[in-house]
């Protein structure tokens, strides 16, 4: 199969919420030699921008993004050992707490980067969505984690973000970690109004800031977590 007809049935296996197909597409691409970064930059995140789109403009319903992500979740257990390999530096030792603020219950986006993150090296603590406050700062201090990222899609939860945030502060761990955010609401100007360490606009560009992140490195000059909320 060629490979525009592999992202091309990639949309649509998404679209459908077929797991199964989701998985045999995933293995089928790499068989053909394409790498599970460009599977997932060319194919899947599109894709579950694709569906994101449609639960903008209210023509999928929740059960539809249910399936889509779990589709996705699927496809990247497939492609997970193939992104170990391809990981561009190991960072075993250091933790990432990602999670979907309080009152936010999207979650594509925030696993697509999850599991990005996770393949470049650094132990990822997902949280999950509709994520409290107190719970960022309690798996910060259990965890070590150096850095926090934190996604939203609503208007109405991105103040959320600068709670947490305040909240590190409050409990002296905003010197030991660093605050990436990221959601379709989201931009740099809101990023730095409310204190955050970077900011990026999808999944591709948020593994390598929080990479940056996590290796003590500021991000660029409008180096932009992801659009996929």
């Amino acid at each position: 199969m060629a490979e525009n007809e592999i992202y091309e049935d990639i949309k649509q296996c998404i679209a459908d919420g077929d797991e199964a197909w989701a998985c045999e597409l995933a293995q089928q691409g790499l068989d053909q030699g394409l790498s599970a970064l460009d599977l997932i930059e060319n194919g899947f995140t599109p894709a579950l921008r694709a569906v994101g789109d449609r639960w903008d403009s209210g023509t999928i319903y929740l059960p539809e993004m249910i399936l889509a992500a779990d589709a996705m979740k699927s496809a990247m257990r497939v492609l997970q050992p193939s992104l170990q390999k391809e990981r561009p530096g190991a960072q075993e030792a250091k933790s990432c707490v990602v999670g979907t603020v309080k009152g936010d219950i999207h979650d594509i986006g925030k696993s697509i980067v999850g599991a990005l993150v996770e393949a470049s090296g650094l132990n990822v603590i997902d949280l999950g969505t509709n994520v409290e406050t107190a719970r960022f700062v309690s798996a910060v201090r259990e965890s070590g984690a150096c850095v926090v990222g934190l996604s939203a899609l609503l208007t109405t939860t991105m103040a959320e973000m600068k709670s947490v945030i305040a909240a590190l502060e409050k409990a002296g761990l905003r010197g030991q970690v660093r605050v990436a955010v990221g959601g379709a609401p989201v931009t740099q100007a809101f990023a730095d109004e409310i204190g955050a360490d970077g900011y990026a606009e999808d999944g591709m560009s948020a593994m390598h800031l929080i990479q940056n992140l996590a290796g003590g490195r500021d991000p660029a000059p409008g180096e932009s977590v992801s659009k996929v909320a």
